[in-house]
């Protein structure tokens, strides 16, 4: 089997570029899409087991603007000399394989594009929304097919290198040696050959209509209630969202009876349900707390059991002790009832009763009159 080296034009996804910040920096982001399974390109079929082997490879690899060349030569887009050539602070990232096909978005640092001539066109055509084509570029061993095929050979080892961005031409720029460059294990540089091939746009083209239709309805999906109420109001009317010509009569804007009782219905109808949204959130919090509230509410209830009987304890051990009277004892609390409680033990002394008059005249002591 020989070694070849392939570049495959593909056409990015315009109308799904999207502009973000990272870290700091503005970044655009063009989603593109490479080999689908099984594809037959110049003769060569693309296995889907050997795509889905060596697709992840794409990951961080460089989007460099063209294949880079040296001396009319292609070399990987990792060559120092390679960078150096093509880079624009774009690279792959985000690589998958969905519905057959390798996907991955470019992104492409915009500070870092504007400091060549390259990024800049890049940015452009991206702001004027100029069709942007890629090219992969994989290295692949061929392997003679067998059978009655309509194909000569078949890749097998696909090694990715690089995903480039392509402006101002329809297919990978060909050099008229039409040879790579490739640095085998001892270091020595070695030609081979390069095969320039394309993916059938009418297919690529289907697929990101497809996409966008999926996008579009999934917004309209996620539309906000204002957002239904204006169209609901603007259909009632007869009217789109588009601006009125300037050329159409007063007659035209007219609202007929049956119009604007049509308008009020649904817009009635429209008030009494957002009248009831809060109704309605009300009673499902309300529901979905109430466990909650009468677990709580037991808890209590049985502490307060507990508590109650606790002191009713306290006050019958201190009342019997001769320490308060029922009623002053009942008015306490059971912290106060706790601390009193260890003095109605048996052995601990008694207060004296109010009646109670100590021997004080035989001490020496005059006891006042009325004691």
């Amino acid at each position: 089997m020989k070694t070849v080296r392939v570049n495959i034009r593909t056409l990015a996804n315009a109308g799904a570029i999207r502009r973000e910040k990272r870290n700091g920096r503005d970044v655009v982001i063009v989603p593109s899409a490479t080999l689908p399974d099984n594809i037959v390109m110049n003769n060569i079929m693309y296995p889907a087991e050997e795509i889905e082997k060596s697709f992840g490879g794409l990951e961080r690899t460089p989007a460099p603007l063209g294949h880079p060349t040296i001396n009319g030569k292609f070399v990987s887009a990792r060559d120092p000399e390679g960078i150096n050539l093509s880079w624009i602070g774009a690279w792959n990232e985000n690589v998958r394989r969905e519905n057959g096909r390798v996907l991955l978005d470019k992104v492409i640092d915009v500070e870092m594009a504007n400091r060549s001539e390259g990024g800049k066109a890049v940015l452009s055509a991206i702001d004027k929304g100029e069709a942007v084509h890629t090219s992969t570029g994989l290295l692949a061993m061929l392997e003679v097919a067998n059978g009655d095929v309509d194909y000569k050979h078949i890749a097998r080892e696909i090694v990715f290198d690089h995903d480039a961005i392509l402006l101002g031409e329809q297919g990978a720029a060909t050099p008229e040696q039409g040879v790579g460059m490739l640095v085998n294990s001892n270091g020595e540089a070695q030609e081979i050959e390069v095969i320039n091939s394309a993916v059938d746009q009418a297919d690529i083209e289907l697929d990101w209509a497809v996409d966008s239709l999926a996008r579009a309805l999934e917004r309209r999906q996620k539309a906000t209630v204002l957002d239904r109420m204006k169209s609901v109001i603007m259909e009632a009317f007869g009217f789109t969202e588009r601006e009125p010509s300037t050329n159409r009569k007063e007659d035209d804007m007219s609202v007929s009876k049956e119009q604007f009782d049509a308008l009020s219905a649904k817009v009635e109808t429209l008030s009494e349900g957002l009248a009831n949204i809060g109704t309605t959130v009300g009673d499902a919090v309300a529901n979905a707390v109430k466990p909650l509230v009468d677990a709580q509410n037991t808890a209590l209830e049985n502490q307060k059991a507990k508590d109650d009987a606790e002191k009713a304890g306290l006050v019958e051990k201190v009342v019997k002790a001769n320490l308060l009277t029922e009623a002053v004892a009942n008015s306490l609390s059971i912290e106060a009832l706790k601390e009193l409680a260890p003095k109605a033990e048996p052995g601990k002394a008694a207060p004296l009763n109010s009646q109670y008059k100590p021997n004080a005249e035989k001490q020496g002591f005059k006891v006042p009159e009325g004691e």
